[in-house]
């Protein structure tokens, strides 16, 4: 009699049945809400829609081949690159500071610990609200702080030259706190021995910070390189409440034109598409990030 394959035989387990029943509600919902519509998607970027009439004809590549024709697709993606390229490591050396500022056996040590997390506990729309507020050219905090050492207010937000830094400041605020938790988690993990012994050769706390501390945080570099790489990436939220776009597309990035492009002017096939792009880019950028981090990065 023909044995049976052991996967067979591990599914047909009690255990095996009892935690895919278990599971079951997950992966329905996973595959109905979240795999479903992706593979709808990339159907629809090779139709045309305009999401009111139910024709979806089919176009091929042409979504594609328009990407490479659009002035506006082409300023999204500078823009993007821009904010990318502040953001990631504007984060990432602000929390290291932070965290190592943290790192040590103070009085109210978890109070400050809270603060500088607490940032992370504000939503994406109301730190672009508290941010209106705070660049506000009549009424904002920082405009008054700016004419009382006699330096006239600026428009921020609505000036094509600034407001996708003043988004930046902003980004790198809002995501501060989860770095500082991160990093301050990797600093904790830093054997102390060794600062010891470099502090007893005799190396300054600098040197000790550069020459040990630094590259045992590598595997939090990579973690944190990624992650925000991906989120700068998908930004949209901030540019959404703060500038719409900004004057002239001045902080349109690759989301919020594939926003625009399918819920005002109801192109969802192009937008798809733009996704579709994308979702290639950030699969492209994370490979090479791992294939680098290689080199650089060595786990304990």
């Amino acid at each position: 009699m023909p044995t049976q394959p052991s996967f067979l035989r591990r599914f047909g387990d009690s255990e095996s049945v009892t935690g895919w029943v278990l599971a079951s509600p997950a992966v329905i919902l996973i595959g109905v809400f979240g795999l479903l519509p992706v593979l709808m998607s990339l159907q629809l970027s090779f139709q045309h829609s305009d999401l009111l009439t139910p024709e979806t004809p089919w176009v091929g590549l042409d979504n594609y081949r328009k990407l490479a024709d659009d002035p506006v697709f082409t300023q999204s993606i500078k823009n993007t690159i821009i904010y990318t390229a502040l953001f990631v490591p504007g984060t990432m050396i602000v929390g290291l500071l932070v965290a190592a500022a943290m790192n040590r056996s103070v009085r109210f040590i978890s109070v400050y610990r809270t603060a500088a997390y607490i940032t992370m506990a504000v939503s994406t729309i109301s730190q672009g609200i508290i941010f209106l507020w705070l660049t506000d050219r009549d009424y904002g905090l920082v405009n008054a702080a700016l004419n009382s050492v006699g330096i006239p207010s600026q428009p921020f937000l609505a000036s094509p030259s600034q407001a996708l830094f003043v988004i930046v400041a902003m980004t790198i605020w809002g995501w501060t706190g989860f770095s500082v938790i991160v990093y301050l988690a990797a600093l904790q993990g830093v054997p102390a021995e060794l600062h010891e012994a470099a502090a007893i050769d005799g190396a300054s706390a600098f040197t000790r910070f550069r020459t040990i501390t630094v590259p045992l945080l590598g595997p939090a570099n990579l973690f944190l390189l990624v992650w925000l790489t991906i989120n700068a990436l998908q930004l949209f939220d901030e540019v959404y409440v703060t500038t719409r776009g900004g004057p002239l597309r001045a902080t349109t990035v690759i989301v919020y034109y594939l926003w625009d492009r399918a819920f005002i002017h109801f192109d969802a096939g192009y937008a798809a598409a733009m996704a579709y792009a994308l979702f290639v880019v950030i699969l492209i950028v994370t490979a090479v990030q791992f294939r680098v981090a290689r080199r650089y990065v060595h786990y304990s």
